[in-house]
């Protein structure tokens, strides 16, 4: 049997500014639902369900935190585009 790679995660230049300014605790949770969705890219709900040709783009939250990232099948990655932060 045959164990699929985790999906490399890559971010877009405002999420990576977002992440860093984020603290710690809020940090560590983009990390873990990253991780997650690495795994399973497709575990996450679709940003737009009403698009058809959308289904790449993903959209997960915790809590006060959410990310928006999209699934590059071709080449194996997964790209934040955003990152909302909604506490302190």
């Amino acid at each position: 049997m045959t164990t699929q790679q985790p999906y490399a995660v890559r971010f877009s230049g405002p999420a990576a500014k977002v992440l860093d300014n984020l603290p710690e605790h809020a940090e560590d949770t983009v990390w873990d639902v990253l991780d997650a969705a690495a795994a399973d890219p497709w575990g996450f709900r679709q940003w737009n369900a009403d698009d058809l040709e959308g289904e790449d783009v993903r959209y997960a939250y915790v809590g006060r935190l959410s990310l928006t990232y999209w699934v590059n099948r071709p080449l194996h990655r997964l790209t934040v585009l955003n990152i909302v932060w909604l506490g302190d």
